[in-house]
């Protein structure tokens, strides 16, 4: 069975996307006031990645523990991490560009080498169910 998580979100994230929108939003107005359509027309690349993209972000980063894999989606972006070759999961507030909303982390080392931060809301729940399907996963 699935189990899903969302992402903490820190509040001054919140208010940093919720500034960009508002900005994106105002030159889109005032592009339209200042009766240029060009103007209007250029400015909606800038709104639907400036505005639209922090909000995809912030309303679809979860992390979803599966049968064999951690799946991690943020936006358009999307990672598979095998749980089996999970090697370890430790806190940290490193502010390293990742799927996380929070400054609240856990850094899930994997692979060779590799590693992802991420922040669940609940972490110490999701630590534990993730060791348990590790575990499940050891015993097969």
């Amino acid at each position: 069975m699935e189990q899903i998580y969302t992402s903490k979100i820190d509040t001054w994230f919140a208010i940093l996307v919720l500034g960009v929108v508002v900005v994106c939003g105002a030159v889109f107005v005032f592009a339209l006031w200042s009766g240029s359509t060009n103007n209007a027309v250029a400015s909606i690349p800038a709104m639907v990645l400036g505005a639209g993209l922090p909000v995809w972000l912030m309303l679809s980063t979860t992390y979803t523990i599966g049968e064999s894999s951690l799946l991690v989606r943020s936006g358009p972006f999307k990672w598979e991490v095998p749980i089996a070759g999970i090697t370890g999961i430790t806190p940290t507030s490193n502010p390293l560009s990742s799927p996380a909303l929070s400054l609240d982390r856990l850094r899930i080392d994997y692979g060779r080498g590799k590693s992802l931060m991420i922040s669940p809301k609940n972490k110490e729940q999701f630590i534990r169910d993730l060791e348990a399907r590790r575990r499940a996963l050891r015993e097969q």
